[in-house]
């Protein structure tokens, strides 16, 4: 390492120790300094006015156990046991057979310890602080001929927004003037700036490095894709997963049984030292306060990584599901597709059927409908009204056009189309009927995503099984999925087929994270164990889903995958280390073998290894 990074080392480590000193609640830091100094003064032989019972040791006492006598006393009231509860125990216990020394120093230790907690939590707590920070306060935006600078909360979608080079992005939009790039790692985990110009989406959080542009705003503040973030974080802070219920499950079966052995240790040996050193080495703090912050810390790790998650309980589902299954388009593909060919029926010429076909899909939001009409329009093809327009999920659409009854769609609604036409591959084909005949077909060809055929490979090399179920036909969905490399395909399907599938996969205990982004795909979002919806998707998909992928970039969902799976394996590890460390140190304890001091080191020491275990999650500060 070169003496400049040896200096810049230095220089983070020590801005590092100078804001965690900073954090550290002062009242609480003299507390502990003040207790260890009246045990040190006992052990030194001040036992001032009496040997037995020495006026620094109950001061002391008195200093230090009040924040835990009032955490003990509110614990009792409420029948719950508690380590402040058991901790206390054992302090007055020491202090009526003259153990002040111990009583002192087990006293310290668990105020230390505390400190150490609040200290994690804290920086958990900064990832939600960080994200909140960063959007500016006052936007120039465009009123009249003037740019003029207001409140962030006074923008109205639709306002045209300015931001200078360097400045901080406030708002979800679309670039209507100037190019740059923009670093968007904030927001889709995207280490690289991405190139920006006339058209492209920009999101909230992001920085424009070169070049001033002026967006369209599109989504502000709580329903920007940075807005949601925040709120998912905060979420984080205040939902209880389940896993959260079990680790106060099992800090109170440890500390019964803490107290259980030190009944049966004290009736046994007749040992009082033995006794507290039993109650004393048992400590559940490590997964009482480590479990919250793993789960904090994850979310907050992947809200950095391009996704976000609306609550702990799904990240904990997310962590153990077996099966990712994707819808087909929009999803895997980008939901663009392009016609590639046309093939007529005899007496229909390609215009005809585009003219016909176009107008009947002109109010569809299908990628495939919407396909059509781009295409005719760019042949500069004429795109009439068309009247009686109805949308049948999985089937197509129909609609009067000049008076004919057009109908466009799979052969569900086209029943006469061919089966197979020539050039059908991994096309889909949308047949078209006139007057209830079959006039022809439109094939359109969609591009399957830059990231899916990797995030598909990471998913299988971590175990998991991959399937598609799709309303697209067999043939081009089998396509997809060879190319991909994805295990399983369900092609044809309704919205409620897609639902049956999804219940038979629950039913034959395998655990799911559906991917969608339509409408159609909603309700299976909302039945799946985990609905994962991607960010170019539509808001009822959105809505529907238990985590976003912000940039539709299917990367996220294997990192996010990835991410929570690591966040399982901390909090089980956090979980059987817990039980082995106490169990072992209540048998040395009850053996004569720990000293109350060494039981006091063994709980503190294990209790602060588990909560740096979970803290090993928490995302590093970005500092621009």
């Amino acid at each position: 390492m070169s003496t400049t990074e040896t200096h810049q080392a230095g220089a983070i480590a020590s801005t590092g120790a100078v804001s965690l000193w900073r954090k550290i609640d002062r009242g609480d830091l003299a507390r502990v300094l003040f207790v260890a100094a009246c045990a040190l003064a006992v052990a030194l032989g001040l036992a001032w006015p009496w040997p037995q019972v020495p006026v620094v040791a109950v001061v002391g006492l008195a200093v230090g156990c009040w924040p835990i006598l009032k955490e003990a006393l509110g614990d009792a009231r409420e029948r719950r046991m508690s380590m402040e509860l058991s901790m206390l125990i054992a302090i007055v216990a020491a202090a009526t057979i003259g153990e002040w020394v111990t009583a002192l120093l087990i006293a310290t230790f668990v105020l230390a310890a505390e400190i150490l907690e609040d200290l994690a939590m804290d920086r958990g707590r900064d990832a939600l602080t960080d994200l909140m920070a960063f959007l500016p306060d006052a936007v120039r935006v465009r009123q009249g001929g003037d740019t003029v600078t207001v409140p962030l909360g006074e923008v109205e979608p639709g306002q045209i927004v300015v931001v200078a080079p360097g400045g901080r992005i406030p708002v979800d939009g679309i670039v209507v003037a100037g190019e740059s790039t923009a670093d968007q790692s904030r927001i889709t985990g995207e280490s690289l700036p991405v190139d920006i110009a006339v058209g492209s989406e920009v999101f909230a959080g992001s920085v424009n490095q070169i070049g001033a542009v002026e967006l369209r705003a599109e989504r502000i503040g709580a329903e920007s894709s940075y807005g949601h973030i925040v709120e998912a974080v905060r979420q984080a802070q205040e939902s209880e997963p389940p896993v959260q219920r079990l680790a106060d499950r099992l800090a109170s079966w440890l500390i019964y049984l803490a107290l259980g052995g030190a009944v049966i240790t004290y009736l046994v040996t007749r040992d009082i030292t033995s006794t507290i050193a039993v109650v004393v080495v048992a400590g559940a703090c490590g997964v009482v306060a480590g479990t919250p912050l793993a789960v904090l810390a994850a979310i907050a790790r992947i809200a950095r990584s391009g996704a976000f998650i609306k609550d702990g309980a799904h990240l904990e589902a997310l962590s153990t599901v077996d099966t990712v299954v994707f819808d087909k388009t929009g999803t895997l593909t980008i939901g663009s597709p392009a016609v590639t060919q046309i093939r007529t029926a005899p007496g229909i010429t390609e215009e005809e059927l585009l003219i016909f076909a176009a107008a009947a899909e002109a109010y569809s939001e299908h990628p495939l409908g919407q396909a059509i009409v781009r295409h005719a329009r760019g042949l500069g093809l004429p795109v009439g009204p068309a009247e009686d327009f109805t949308y049948r999920p999985g089937l197509g659409v129909t609609a009067r056009v000049t008076g004919r009854m057009i109908a466009a769609g799979s052969r569900g609604l086209v029943a006469d189309a061919p089966d197979k036409v020539e050039g059908q591959g991994i096309a889909t084909a949308a047949h078209v009927a006139i007057d209830s005949t079959y006039a022809g077909t439109i094939l359109l060809a969609d591009t399957i995503r830059d990231s899916a055929k990797q995030a598909v490979a990471e998913l299988r090399q971590r175990g998991l099984r991959t399937l598609v179920i799709t309303g697209d036909q067999e043939a081009t969905a089998r396509a997809v999925a060879a190319e991909l490399g994805i295990d399983d395909v369900r092609a044809g399907l309704l919205p409620v087929r897609k639902l049956t599938t999804i219940d038979a996969e629950r039913e034959a205990g395998h655990k799911l994270a559906m991917v969608g982004d339509g409408v159609n795909d909603a309700p299976a979002l909302a039945r799946a164990d985990v609905g994962i919806a991607v960010g170019s998707g539509t808001e009822i998909a959105r809505e529907c889903a238990d985590v976003v992928l912000i940039s539709s970039d299917l990367n996220d969902l294997a990192r996010t995958v990835r991410i929570a799976k690591r966040a399982r394996r901390i909090v089980m590890f956090n979980f059987a280390g817990t039980i082995a460390v106490d169990l072992v140190g209540i048998g040395l304890a009850a053996f004569g073998l720990l000293s109350p001091v060494s039981a006091a080191l063994i709980h503190v020491g294990s209790e602060t290894a588990f909560i740096l275990n979970s803290a090993r999650l928490i995302p590093g500060r970005r500092t621009r």
